[in-house]
């Protein structure tokens, strides 16, 4: 098997609760410093939903299997190249289990 390209810096955000003076709203702060991930995307494709056409494409990051990125979850996103991405999945990857890999999907037509 050979080893991922780790040729992207991406940054992983957490969503947090701030009081807005009305209520408490969610926003997202990043998580932690930026990293390197290997990119692959997976598919694209549109659909339609109450009349409107959404484009998406789906991505895989692959990250060094390290404390921070095990704590990471699908409540997460991930930000690469001015694009937010939503993780779908996480799973173990490569031998040895060195790696991991996010599954993840972005809104490509905002």
């Amino acid at each position: 098997m050979r080893a991922p390209r780790f040729d992207r810096r991406v940054q992983i955000q957490r969503a947090t609760l701030a009081d807005d003076g009305f209520a408490s709203v969610e926003v997202w702060a990043d998580h932690g410093t930026p990293i390197w991930a290997a990119k692959a995307d997976l598919s694209d494709g549109e659909r339609w939903s109450a009349g409107e056409v959404a484009a998406s494409v789906t991505t895989r990051f692959t990250l060094h299997r390290t404390a921070f990125a095990r704590s990471l979850t699908p409540k997460d996103r991930l930000l690469s190249e001015g694009r937010s991405f939503e993780i779908s999945g996480i799973k173990e990857g490569g031998a040895g289990r060195r790696f991991l890999e996010l599954t993840c999907f972005a809104r490509t037509d905002r």
